[in-house]
């Protein structure tokens, strides 16, 4: 049956290639790099259109573009939202002609919002559903905790996009959970985006150039993860001029620099944040508080150099890490690091191939402080990934063909642990465990006629448990929902196989025009994940372990559906048009779900797998979207209507139940303000709020008590069997920006915002206890992480 599938889709794709070969001879080729006119940073996502013959090009991830036409003179139409559009005109008479493009931004358009990065009418034009991206520009504009531009916090703005409340770490996307979303910075995967508990995320929005969430209708170069991709670009440093940006918050400050390098063959940027509350509380803090430590640090930087017009390379890194505790705390972080080749074969073929190294790794310490150097517990958990990816890019006549393949060697080690007693150290843990993920992946987006395009593909994904290791076998026989009891174990040696998987992973997506400002769209794909975050808490925690697939724990898998309609209207004088709107539905199918037993142990458990359950969940909704991108006020409002749930055997009776980060009615909604000014037409404020109502999230609440010699346990029955309440809140925000001086090349900005403003004691979950002053009587507590108005003030500059 496999091999019945593949060959289909292989005899289906040669046939649509042939189509355009055949089209594309006898035709010459305009290719080349799109990138900023005020620092050379190449351009994702722009439009170039051929006014003669309707078609055109979208540049890729590193700027490229490519068009084949027929002989002839031809008007090459280039536009990208909040750059002056150009064009140009181009005469291919017997070869093949580059012509590299750089755009200009426009002035006015900095102020009036960039609600999204991306080509004019995108969201119409692309055959791309259920992606959103968001422009660094608008991640600014955004009012953000403390005066914090976040990445992830603002495409929980997004619809689809939710969270389980404050303090959780990460973002669940259409009823996954969190380690279902594969985060990248710069092809680079992230285990985990946040600090501080989900406060901040790890991206340094002085870094970022692009960020692009995909929801649905993913592309066969994307894989391993079974939810969605976050793909976070970062910027390559100005090659034109020496530029340094900073900003000076109430808790944490920042600072960047880039510039040219090597007679402008090059550049680099250097990002840096740290916070300093620890320090500033440190006056006030007394008794077992004194010498606290609660602090994050990150360090993000990129360089890039041009061998010449065929070769360029990227190196790109990131090192990060958060301090928490008193005596006893504990530290995490990520390191990551990219190598990056691209190389153009030819002006119709176009290679990147990417190295990465990412490290993500804990540590928990009894004595942080080092007070107590005879008497201490300390253990420590990471994940290292090694991988290897060359991705090609063809560039034919009406179509894109994409192929390649990826390796990734996971190092997984799940608990070391060493206990000091009276001086006497021992050493005990979990041993490490080794896998090998290859995928190969072949996929075309085309245009068949001008309201007719496609993109479809095949991913075939192969993961190997491999030695050294053990392989545990269980008893079936016990009750269901029970610990399993070993019954073996098997030893193998390094580099042997333990347990294969395998999974054809099919891709296809299409686009159909109704007319210039309208379009439905359709998409299908399957995505397999091998790896697993175990955690039953209510949201990822730093003490999380990542485990693999092996004989007792298959892979998860997704199945997912959806179309939508588009459309585009209102008239605009500067860009496109007015608003853009779109609805998507949904239905998602997905096997191989962990659960866990009553009282599961998960730290240092050598027999985890035991502990582990497997069901199947369900995943729908619907996804409503308008948004108003130019003029003095604009902004977006989405509303998500949703449902997730799971069933596993021995947990609820064997019934459906809803997943804790099920929310079934989200609004979020974003207001820009660019009021006009008095002289050049731009005020120095603008001003800036969004509103967020969530549904309350399930949670399982005891349905009976008794006494027993003055202690009262609570009776659960069902999972998830009530809501918490539901979750609202409003911030706003204004930014002052400073006064232009003739000559002087320093911009600078304050910004004032309050997050909470109407201070709601927003629920992240609610526990139950006997009354102090009764205890027959029991009540419920809610803990909110925060109940009051938080202002915040900071300082932004650039020379």
């Amino acid at each position: 049956m496999k091999k019945d599938i593949l060959l289909y889709w292989l005899v289906l794709l040669s046939w649509l290639v042939s189509v355009d070969t055949g089209f594309a001879q006898d035709k010459l080729t305009v290719s080349g790099y799109v990138k900023d006119a005020a620092n050379a940073e190449g351009l994702i996502g722009v439009s170039v259109y051929v006014k003669e013959t309707g078609t055109g090009a979208v540049t890729n991830n590193y700027g490229f573009y490519a068009v084949t036409m027929p002989p002839g003179t031809y008007n090459l139409v280039v536009s990208y939202v909040g750059y002056t559009r150009q064009t140009q005109t181009v005469t291919l008479t017997d070869r093949n002609v580059k012509l590299d493009l750089e755009l200009t931004q426009e002035g006015r358009q900095l102020q009036e919002v960039t609600v999204s990065t991306q080509r004019e009418d995108d969201n119409v034009k692309s055959v791309e559903m259920s992606v959103n991206r968001i422009g660094v520009q608008t991640i600014k504009r955004i009012p953000a905790l403390l005066g914090e531009v976040d990445v992830v916090r603002s495409i929980q703005l997004l619809p689809g996009v939710s969270t389980v409340g404050e303090g959780a770490t990460g973002f669940n996307v259409r009823g996954g959970s969190i380690d279902q979303n594969l985060v990248l910075l710069d092809e680079a995967p992230v285990y985990n985006s946040s600090h501080l508990f989900g406060f901040f995320s790890v991206f340094n929005p002085d870094a970022v150039k692009d960020v692009k969430l995909i929801k649905g209708g993913i592309p066969a170069n994307y894989g391993g993860r079974i939810a969605s991709i976050l793909d976070v670009r970062l910027k390559e440093g100005n090659a034109k001029k020496g530029e340094l940006n900073g900003g000076i918050g109430l808790i944490f400050s920042r600072l960047s620099y880039e510039r040219p390098f090597l007679k402008n063959k090059g550049s680099f940027i250097v990002a840096a944040r740290r916070s300093y509350a620890d320090i500033l509380a440190q006056p006030f803090l007394r008794g077992d508080l004194r010498g606290s430590k609660f602090y994050f640090y990150d360090l993000t930087a990129k360089a890039n150099y041009r061998i010449n017009d065929k070769n360029t390379v990227f190196l790109s890194g990131y090192l990060g890490r958060d301090v928490f505790g008193a005596d006893f705390g504990f530290n995490w972080g990520s390191t990551t690091l990219s190598a990056r080749w691209n190389h153009v074969f030819s002006d119709k073929l176009f290679l990147n191939t990417t190295a990465y190294y990412s490290n993500y790794d804990y540590a928990l310490n009894s004595d942080l402080n080092g007070k107590n150097p005879q008497d201490y517990f300390r253990t420590n958990s990471r994940i290292v990934d090694y991988s290897l990816k060359p991705d090609f890019s063809l560039f034919l006549g009406r179509s894109t063909l994409t192929f390649g393949g990826q390796s990734i060697l996971h190092d997984f080690q799940p608990g070391l642990a060493t206990a000091t007693s009276a001086g006497v150290e021992r050493t005990f843990g979990l041993n490490s465990r080794y896998a090998l993920e290859n995928a190969v992946y072949i996929g075309n987006e085309q245009q068949l006629t001008r309201q007719l395009q496609l993109q479809y593909g095949l991913r075939y994904s192969l993961f190997t448990y491999i030695g050294p290791g053990e392989a545990y076998t269980f008893s079936n026989d016990g009750e269901v929902g029970k610990r399993k009891a070993l019954v073996s174990t098997q030893t193998y040696d390094r580099g042997k196989s333990i347990q294969t998987y395998g999974n054809w992973e099919p891709r296809f997506a299409a686009k159909l025009d109704l007319g210039d400002n309208s379009s439905v769209k359709l998409s299908y794909n399957r995505l397999a994940q091998y790896i697993h975050l175990i955690s039953n808490t209510t949201a990822s925690t730093p003490l999380d372990v990542w485990t693999p697939s092996t004989n007792n724990v298959k892979p998860q898998l997704a199945d997912q559906i959806a179309g939508g309609y588009f459309r585009n209207f209102g008239k605009s004088s500067t860009q496109g048009r007015a608003y853009e709107a779109s609805v998507e539905v949904y239905y998602k199918w997905l096997q191989n779900q962990i659960d866990y037993i009553d009282g599961a142990s998960l730290i240092l458990n050598q027999y985890l797998e035991g502990d582990l359950l497997s069901g199947r969940g369900r995943a729908y909704g619907a996804e409503f979207y308008v948004k108003r991108n130019t003029g003095v006020v604009n902004g977006w409002i989405s509303y998500t209507l949703a449902k997730t749930e799971r069933q596993v055997a021995g947990i609820n009776n064997g019934d459906w139940y809803a997943t804790r980060f099920d929310r079934r009615h989200t609004l979020t909604s974003v207001l820009l303000i660019d009021p006009p000014g008095r002289t050049d037409g731009r005020s120095r404020w603008n001003f800036s709020a969004t509103f967020t109502f969530a549904s309350g999230t399930p949670a399982t609440f005891p349905t009976s008590r008794f006494e027993y010699e003055g202690y009262v346990p609570y009776t659960v029955n069902g999972r998830n069997n009530y809501r918490i309440p539901p979750y609202h809140r409003l911030d706003l925000a204004a930014t002052l920006q400073g006064r232009k001086r003739t000559g002087k090349r320093k911009d600078d900005n304050w910004v004032f915002s309050v997050y909470n403003v109407y201070a709601r004691k927003n629920p992240f979950s609610v526990f139950f206890q006997p009354s102090s002053t009764d205890p027959r009587i029991t009540q419920a507590v809610r803990y909110s992480v925060f109940a009051s108005a938080i202002p915040s003030v900071t300082y932004n500059f650039k020379f």
